[in-house]
């Protein structure tokens, strides 16, 4: 019997037909056309599985789902599931743990050099034909930095190890301490949040949304901050009060700063977050690789696999068992 795999996030073909050209035997695939939740609700009907990467999973889409075993996140965070509901329902979650560790830490790198030394600014003036040196706030360079990372799990991790070869200094804040000899192997110190957003000349989030996280960088926060600091976000969007961001950048709290994250997501054309000069916006991009999209589905392919036939799904992997 064919078993079927939805995937709530709208996809180009080209990206469809690589998924089902993936598949393991016994499974056929079909995704989202559009966001809107009547119509997510009407693909789950009758899906076995369902697949998200970046589209919220709620209480009403789970009830819709009448036959589903497994949600599964494309990526890390699943703080955008009804993990309650899901429970309640008898519905198993899982994600790709670690998956994109190394993408989201290159990218992170990326955001910090735009930010410190103007490109994306820079970038949008050619492309308007304005030549906008005379204009540019200082540059600062990353060599030698204290950077501060707020979440040391694997892109916390992989990203300390990347910036090793820019010679900085590492600091990190997660609310269980690492051991010694791992401390040193990454060559990073733990320090108390406040600690880190006072010393840090980059503070790069990679925590996960929760009720201790949320609204953590506000105005009171951004306030501790140096001058010449940069604030880069790659964790989510509600981890920073993006009205507190916008004064700090435009009060001149801090430097600059850099998210790939938005309390909204998309981003409303509308957002006070576009055209700051001292901004730098993506949408939500540093996950997104093609070198590490193959790996990434086939693990989630697994995962279901796994599951068809009574196996175990990979225990780093169950978020909801």
């Amino acid at each position: 019997m064919t078993e079927k795999i939805v995937v709530l996030d709208a996809l180009a073909p080209r990206t469809a037909e690589r998924l089902r050209g993936m598949l393991p035997p016994g499974f056929e695939m079909t995704h989202a056309t559009e966001r809107t939740e009547p119509h997510l609700c009407e693909i789950l009907a009758d899906a076995d599985y369902a697949v998200s990467g970046q589209v919220a999973v709620n209480e009403a889409m789970l009830r819709a789902a009448r036959k589903l075993k497994l949600l599964h996140k494309w990526g890390v965070g699943v703080d955008n599931f009804d993990l309650d509901a899901a429970r309640a329902l008898g519905i198993k979650v899982a994600r790709t743990t670690g998956s994109n560790a190394v993408p989201v830490a290159e990218f992170a790198l990326g955001l910090m050099l735009s930010a410190l030394r103007n490109m994306a600014y820079g970038h949008e003036g050619l492309q308007k034909g304005e030549w906008r040196t005379w204009k540019m706030r200082d540059a600062f360079m990353l060599s030698g930095k204290t950077v501060g990372i707020v979440g040391f799990g694997a892109i916390g991790k992989t990203l300390a190890r990347l910036l090793s070869g820019f010679g900085c200094r590492i600091l990190y804040t997660k609310p269980t301490r690492l051991d010694a000899a791992e401390e040193a192997r990454l060559g990073a110190t733990w320090v108390s949040l406040a600690d880190l957003l006072a010393q840090s000349d980059v503070v790069s989030l990679h925590c996960p949304m929760t009720d201790q996280t949320r609204n953590m960088i506000d105005r009171r926060a951004l306030s501790t901050m140096k001058k010449t600091a940069i604030l880069v976000n790659c964790a989510r969007g509600g981890v920073v009060v993006e009205d507190d961001l916008v004064w700090a950048l435009r009060e001149g709290v801090i430097h600059a700063a850099a998210s790939d994250v938005y309390e909204t997501e998309p981003l409303p054309p509308d957002s006070t977050l576009i055209g700051i000069p001292n901004m730098v916006t993506t949408p939500h991009l540093a996950a997104m690789a093609a070198d590490n999209f193959e790996p990434s589905v086939r693990r989630i392919f697994e995962n279901i696999r796994r599951l068809s036939v009574g196996e175990p799904i990979v225990a780093g992997d169950v978020v909801v068992p």
